[in-house]
C-alpha cells in the first residue's frame, strides 16, 4: 500500500524539520512548501491525502490558501488542519468557516498532532458510507429515512433543530463545527437563528440524552464537536 502523502505549507525552517522527521517516521510522504503560491501549487499538483496549513505566511497568508483550495473542484475536499499561533481565534473561526477540517495551535504536541492527523484521515476515509442514511455510535441510532433518534433501542423526542443538530455532530465526530455552520446545518438556510440559540439546543439534547451528554464536547470560543 502507498504511503498517505503529507503536504506541509509552513515557512519556519525548524517547525518543517521536526514535521517532517515525524511524519516519515510515522510512515507518511512529506511534501513541503515555504509559501503559500507554493503550497496551493503543490496541493493542485500533487493531490496530497492532507494538507498541514501554517496560517502566518509570508505574502500570501494561510486563510487565503485555504480559502482558494476549497473553492477548487479538485482540491475542496483535501482534508486540511491549520497551524495556528495562540490568540488568533477569529482566524481559527474563519478557518473552520472556509472548510478546514481542524487545527493545532503552537506550540502544538508532535503526538496530538499525529493522532488529529490520524483522525481527520479516518473521517474522511469513511465519508462515503456516511452519506448513508444510519448513523450507529455505540448506543445511539440516528436513522435518517426514519428521521428517528434511539438510545439504546428506545426513542428520544427531539425537535427539528435539535435532531439536525444531533445529526451534524454524530456524522463527523472529531469535527470541530463553529456556531455558524451548526446554525446553517439547523435551519438548512431557511431562517436566521441567534448564535446562543445553538447553545440551547445543545443543553436541551444534553439533558434529553444523558447517556451521551459527554460526547457532545464544547470546544471553548469556536463552537462544539463529537468525541471521536
Amino acid at each position: 500500500m502507498d504511503a498517505q502523502r503529507i503536504l506541509v505549507i509552513e515557512d519556519d525552517p525548524d517547525i518543517v524539520e521536526l514535521l517532517q522527521y515525524n511524519l516519515e517516521r510515522e510512515g507518511f510522504e512529506v511534501l513541503v512548501a515555504k509559501t503559500g503560491e507554493e503550497g496551493k501549487a503543490q496541493a493542485i499538483k500533487c493531490q496530497p491525502s492532507l494538507i498541514l496549513l501554517d496560517l502566518m505566511l509570508p505574502r500570501t497568508s494561510g486563510l487565503d490558501v485555504c480559502r482558494e483550495l476549497r473553492g477548487r473542484e479538485d482540491t475542496k475536499r483535501t482534508p486540511l488542519i491549520m497551524v495556528t499561533a495562540k490568540g488568533e481565534e477569529s482566524d481559527v473561526v474563519l478557518g473552520l468557516e472556509l472548510g478546514a477540517d481542524d487545527y493545532v495551535t503552537k506550540p502544538f504536541s508532535v503526538k496530538e498532532l499525529i493522532a488529529r492527523i490520524h483522525s481527520v484521515l479516518r473521517r474522511t476515509d469513511v465519508r462515503p458510507q456516511e452519506a448513508s442514511s444510519r448513523i450507529e455510535r455505540d448506543d445511539l441510532v440516528i436513522d435518517d429515512d426514519r428521521h428517528e433518534v434511539l438510545m439504546g433501542g428506545e426513542p428520544v423526542d427531539l425537535t427539528l433543530a435539535e435532531y439536525r443538530l444531533l445529526h451534524a455532530l454524530a456524522a463527523s465526530p472529531g469535527r470541530v463545527f463553529t456556531r455558524e455552520q451548526l446554525i446553517g446545518r439547523i435551519t438548512a438556510g431557511g431562517y436566521v437563528i441567534a448564535e446562543r440559540n445553538v447553545d440551547v439546543h445543545v443543553a436541551a439534547i444534553r439533558r434529553k440524552m444523558k447517556e451521551i451528554s459527554e460526547l457532545i464536547v464544547t470546544v471553548r470560543g469556536i463552537g462544539y464537536k463529537f468525541k471521536d
